[in-house]
C-alpha cells in the first residue's frame, strides 16, 4: 500500500472541483482496509473514504487522509432456477455493474442505469430511479469497522433503507467501510418495469411492446443522457437535492394556489413533489453565475462549468432552499454530502 501527499482530488469528484488532499491511499481488498486501521496514519487524521466521488461537494482541501475504495469483484454466490446472488466489490464501478448483470439476464437493477457512482456507495444512499431503489434488490453487504477493523454483515433489515438514505447515512454514519454488497437478482420471469410514463414513451418510440431488461436499460439511458449533463463535460453530481415528501393537506392547500405543481402519493397522508419544479418555478432553471450554476435541462442539478468552487456551489445551494422555502414553504434537503 503507497500512501501519497498532496493529491489533487479534482478527477476524483464528478464535480470536477479542485480540492487536496494531505494524505491519499487506495484499498483493494478487506485486508489491506485492516491493515491500514491499525496504522498509526489512520489513527492520527480526519479519514474520508471516497468512492465515484459523484455524491460529494468538496468545499475545501482534506487535511486528512483520504482512502479510495477499489475492491473490485464480481461472483456468483449461488443460484437456483430463478435467481442469483451476486456479491460486487465496494469499487466496482456501478453503471459498469448493471451492464455486466443485462450481459448475463440478471434483472432487477437495468432501470438504475448510468447512476453516477460506485457498488460501494449505493447502498448507503439507497440510490433509486424510474420506480426501482436498490433495497428491492439488495441481499446483504459486507462493512470494516473503522475502529476496530473488524467485518460485519449487515442484511436488508438492519441497513433500515429509507428514500435516499440508510443507516450508514444516519445512525452509524462515518463508522464503515463498505467492502461489498450481494444482491438478489432474477435469471427469469424478470418483473419489467415502465411505470415511469417517460420510459414508456421512448419504448413506444421504438416501437417495443414487450420490452426486454435492455430494452428498458436503453430507454432510461436516453433519457438520462437527454435530461442531465455527463459529468465529463460539465461537472456535476446528478440529482442535487431530494425530492420532498409533504403532508397530503400541505399539498391541496398548495394545488389551489399552484394548480400546475404535480405531486405523487406515497401513502394515505403523504405526497412527494418534484424538487425540480419547485427550483424551475422560482426561476432558477438555466441560470449561469460565474463558472457555476443551475443546468439549463434540469433545475435539479447545480453544474461546474470549470473553475468553479465549492463554496460558491453551496452558497448556490442555499440560495436555491431559502427561495423554495419562500415561495412554497417547502424545505428541500440536499442529496450531497458536503465536505
Amino acid at each position: 500500500m503507497t500512501i501519497q501527499k498532496e493529491v489533487s482530488l479534482k478527477s476524483f469528484n464528478t464535480f470536477g472541483l479542485e480540492s487536496h488532499a494531505a494524505l491519499f491511499m487506495e484499498v483493494h481488498s478487506i485486508a489491506e482496509m485492516q491493515s491500514i486501521i491499525t496504522s498509526e496514519t489512520f489513527k492520527n487524521n480526519e479519514v474520508m473514504i471516497l468512492g465515484g466521488g459523484s455524491n460529494i461537494l468538496l468545499t475545501r482541501d482534506f487535511n486528512g487522509l483520504v482512502i479510495r475504495n477499489q475492491i473490485a469483484g464480481i461472483e456468483i454466490i449461488s443460484e437456483d432456477e430463478d435467481h442469483v446472488f451476486v456479491k460486487v466489490g465496494g469499487g466496482e464501478v456501478w453503471h459498469e455493474f448493471v451492464l455486466h448483470a443485462i450481459d448475463h439476464n440478471w434483472g432487477g437493477i437495468e432501470n438504475l442505469s448510468l447512476i453516477p457512482g460506485t457498488v460501494g456507495a449505493a447502498p448507503m444512499q439507497n440510490i433509486g430511479a424510474y420506480g426501482i431503489e436498490i433495497k428491492e434488490v439488495f441481499e446483504s453487504l459486507t462493512a470494516v469497522d473503522l475502529k476496530t477493523g473488524e467485518t460485519r454483515l449487515f442484511n436488508k433489515q438492519e441497513c433500515q433503507f429509507g428514500y435516499r438514505e440508510s443507516i450508514f447515512k444516519l445512525e452509524v454514519k462515518g463508522q464503515y467501510f463498505i467492502a461489498d454488497v450481494t444482491f438478489k437478482l432474477t435469471k427469469s420471469n424478470h418483473k419489467i418495469n415502465t411505470s415511469y410514463g417517460a420510459i414508456k414513451d421512448v419504448l413506444n418510440e421504438r416501437g417495443i411492446s414487450n420490452p426486454t431488461i435492455k430494452d428498458v436499460s436503453d430507454a432510461v439511458i436516453s433519457i438520462r443522457q437527454s435530461k442531465l449533463p455527463d459529468p465529463k463535460e460539465i461537472g456535476n453530481s446528478g440529482s442535487f437535492f431530494k425530492n420532498p415528501t409533504i403532508d397530503k393537506i400541505d399539498y391541496e392547500g398548495l394545488k389551489i394556489e399552484f394548480p400546475d405543481i404535480p405531486g405523487y402519493v406515497v401513502s394515505d397522508n403523504e405526497v412527494k413533489v418534484p424538487a425540480g419544479w419547485l427550483i424551475e418555478q422560482c426561476g432558477w432553471k438555466g441560470l449561469k453565475r460565474g463558472e457555476i450554476g443551475v443546468h439549463k435541462n434540469q433545475a435539479l442539478v447545480l453544474v461546474n462549468y470549470g473553475g468553479g468552487k465549492g463554496n460558491d456551489i453551496a452558497d448556490l445551494s442555499k440560495e436555491i432552499q431559502q427561495s423554495v422555502i419562500d415561495k412554497f414553504g417547502i424545505e428541500l434537503t440536499p442529496e450531497v454530502n458536503f465536505i
